[in-house]
């Protein structure tokens, strides 16, 4: 009779509770819906869910509605946010090696920017790793172009003037050029230029047709100084407890993300480019001297980041150069 009872009860309890519990991650981006990165995260979650058998629920919060951007690499590292997307160069005041992606002039194409990425690639996983997170995949942004107030033919026209940073590189741009750098989020970004708190800034022309700068903005220089990359990151502890089917699942989307995301940032520089034009700005390359000048602030920050990384820069910058 207790033999009974017991089976009973066993078969009431496996009844009562799910084979699976489905995995439930919230997933902070200080970038808006509309944002080519943020589709592809979109698709990357939607193909991890389906490929994990419809157990792995990730809710996006776009536009620092959950954490803003600043805070989003601290909130997966802490398990606050499962996982999360950043701006690699964003926290390169913790590590220069972060940082490698936004140095003026050092990559400035698609092509370089692939070659940068698979020569500082480990470097960079590996101290994600003594953080406690999981680097999933990155994707770049357009080059990084000049967006002005005011015409700009060197950079005499550009000193004193409120400058928009994002990152520690473009604030040490600020102070080789005599800017005055001024630390505004992306999503920040058209109140700053609607309150007159931001005059000139280096971003992409995503960035600037995400936060219709056109309505204060009126010139926009091709300079193509760098292509920074974004990183989807997840805390290690959350990703080691997912069933193996649902690591692989969210493996294999990532890796199609990557490659999907590289390859839709380049088609969409053209159509920014065109979009930026259609609403009135005037988009131009960069007067020679301009460049010259920038060039210059490019070589002294190369000069100081290889000094500033160490070893693991220094080969970084050897593996690329090859």
């Amino acid at each position: 009779m207790k033999a009974f009872k017991n089976l009973v009860c066993s078969i009431l309890l496996a009844v009562s509770l799910p084979a699976f519990a489905d995995a439930k991650w919230d997933m902070p981006t200080g970038y808006p819906i509309s944002n080519f990165h943020t589709e592809n995260i979109q698709r990357f979650i939607a193909e991890a869910d389906k490929a994990a058998g419809r157990k792995l629920k990730i809710t996006i919060h776009p536009a620092g509605s959950l954490f803003k951007a600043n805070e989003i690499k601290r909130a997966v590292q802490g398990g606050q946010a499962q996982i999360g997307e950043i701006i690699i160069s964003g926290f390169s005041n913790e590590d220069p090696l972060y940082g490698v992606d936004s140095i003026p002039f050092l990559a400035t194409s698609y092509q370089d920017a692939a070659k940068l990425w698979k020569a500082s690639k480990e470097a960079i996983d590996q101290r994600f790793a003594r953080q406690g997170m999981k680097l999933l995949y990155t994707v770049p942004w357009p080059p990084q172009g000049i967006f002005s107030t005011k015409p700009i033919s060197s950079v005499d026209n550009i000193k004193g003037k409120k400058w928009r940073a994002y990152n520690p590189q473009t604030s040490r741009i600020a102070e080789l050029v005599g800017a005055q750098p001024v630390t505004i989020p992306a999503a920040e970004l058209a109140q700053a230029l609607a309150t007159g708190a931001v005059e000139v800034f280096m971003t992409s022309a995503a960035t600037g047709y995400d936060s219709k700068v056109w309505e204060q903005v009126k010139y926009y220089y091709d300079v193509r100084a760098w292509l920074p990359k974004n990183a989807v990151i997840v805390n290690q502890q959350a990703f080691d407890a997912l069933s193996k089917t649902e690591q692989e699942a969210i493996l294999k989307a990532a890796a199609a993300a990557e490659q999907r995301g590289w390859k839709l940032s380049e088609e969409k520089n053209t159509w920014y480019l065109d979009q930026l034009t259609k609403n009135g700005m005037k988009v131009e390359m960069p007067s020679p001297q301009l460049t010259a000048e920038f060039r210059k602030v490019g070589d002294i920050m190369i000069a100081e980041w290889s000094k500033q990384s160490g070893a693991d820069g220094q080969q970084v910058l050897s593996t690329y150069r090859k």
